[in-house]
């Protein structure tokens, strides 16, 4: 089969030297003094996004890219799409490119939606007239008809967000590119946005889609490119690739304490760092073991390196293949921290009962400032994918208790079964 995309020997290094910036005119001074008088000691600083990766995808193919942050993914998108151009290697790609990398990728600030459609088009060579016969579907999909004259530039990111996946699955692409945006969206344009995607798979486009959801990337994705710091590690069919990720974070041996001070390839701005999460019972002792049912303490310690205002802290917990159970914020709580000052401290979230069935989870956690007490979108200081790996198990007291099988689902709900209605009825049973 002819193929769409040729990847041969791809390489992207940057100079993180290069990117440093001097904050004052003192630093700028005594740095630009140290080049002069010291050239033969600067060293430069380089690190590789992407490292001798070669792959092909074949037209009509549906491929995943799944791996940690920092693993190169948005890297490689960014490349196939021609908006960063690679070190060495060679790309080889045939037919027309659309792309969702970021919010608003590919939109001109002053240009409203409508004009936004039509040079998007324009620029896929379409004709006026092919991109008016599309632009009812496009704005009715995206969800925008009252802002379509409205400059981009007023749109929130969730707009952005629809409008640019709508324009990427609605006009004429040979092939699309798709970075996990999609969590910018609501539940409801996600699922949207997720039953369109799986339409594609027969209409014989090729699509590359990039995500952390590994029960998206399952539904959707025959195929699965695995990348871990910059190097195709896996290429193969999706079970087994998954199964290869997922079993990175299974070596973690489950414990009730992580130190989190040397996570490689954690994501964020870094004002603030996670720095260790601990299970504890409620009084505030460590825990040997964590039990289904029973209540539990997580300590989350942090270190603040710059003042940071309204931060928000979060974590969620997945199962094995990646499938989200719950999660936990403190917004999502309903509370509000004002400011936070260099030092180091910590956040105790109590569980009262721990409604999750026994079996293996991960921990993912992350700290935000949300996009209403900004100017732009929610800003991401810290993130960690897989900072824990925690063992639930069944209570001691409940070890032959069949409530405690994960056959039953990932969590259970505590309920009483009211039988008043059955009372003076014939056929009744008998009631304990």
């Amino acid at each position: 089969m002819e193929s769409s995309i040729v990847v041969d020997n791809l390489t992207k290094k940057y100079d993180i030297s290069k990117l440093k910036k001097d904050t004052q005119f003192r630093e700028a001074l005594v740095n630009f003094l140290k080049r002069s008088f010291f050239r033969k000691d600067e060293r430069k600083e380089e690190i590789f996004a992407l490292k001798n990766v070669s792959f092909s995808v074949d037209k009509g193919e549906i491929v995943g890219i799944i791996g940690r942050n920092g693993a190169g993914k948005s890297t490689l998108l960014k490349i196939l799409s021609k908006i960063t151009y690679p070190t060495s290697g060679k790309i080889m790609i045939r037919g027309k490119v659309g792309s969702l990398l970021e919010v608003g990728t590919g939109f001109h600030e002053e240009l409203t939606g409508r004009e936004n459609v039509f040079l998007n088009g324009s620029i896929l060579g379409m004709k006026k007239k092919e991109v008016k016969k599309k632009l009812d579907a496009i704005v009715d999909f995206a969800e925008v008809e009252k802002f379509l004259d409205t400059p981009i530039k007023w749109y929130s990111s969730g707009m952005r967000l629809k409008l640019g996946f709508s324009v990427a699955a609605h006009l004429d692409t040979d092939i699309l590119f798709i970075d996990e945006v999609l969590a910018v969206g609501d539940v409801a344009f996600q699922k949207k946005c997720l039953d369109t995607m799986k339409d594609l798979r027969n209409s014989g486009r090729t699509v590359i889609f990039v995500s952390h959801t590994m029960a998206t990337v399952e539904s959707l994705c025959p195929r699965v490119l695995w990348f871990d710091k910059g190097e195709l590690k896996q290429d193969g069919p999706v079970a087994k690739v998954i199964l290869g990720y997922l079993s990175q974070f299974a070596k973690m041996a489950p414990k009730t304490r992580f130190d989190l001070t040397n996570i490689p390839n954690r994501s964020g701005s870094g004002e603030i760092r996670y720095t260790a999460i601990e299970f504890m019972t409620l009084d505030g002792q460590l825990k040997d073991h964590i039990y289904s049912g029973e209540s539990l303490k997580v300590r989350l310690y942090y270190q603040v390196y710059q003042p940071i205002s309204k931060p928000e802290f979060y974590f969620n917990i997945k199962t094995d293949v990646g499938s989200r159970v719950t999660a936990f914020g403190t917004s999502l709580s309903g509370h509000v921290i004002q400011t936070l000052f260099p030092g180091k401290g910590y956040i105790d979230l109590d569980i009262d009962t721990l409604n999750i069935m026994p079996d293996n989870y991960f921990i993912t956690m992350w700290i935000n400032t949300n996009k209403k007490y900004i100017t732009d979108n929610d800003i991401n200081h810290d993130g960690i994918e897989g900072a824990a790996a925690i063992n639930i198990e069944v209570p001691e007291s409940h070890k032959h208790d069949p409530l405690y099988d994960k056959w039953w689902g990932v969590m259970f709900t505590s309920c009483v079964w009211n039988f008043d209605g059955m009372k003076n009825k014939e056929n009744a049973i008998d009631i304990v």
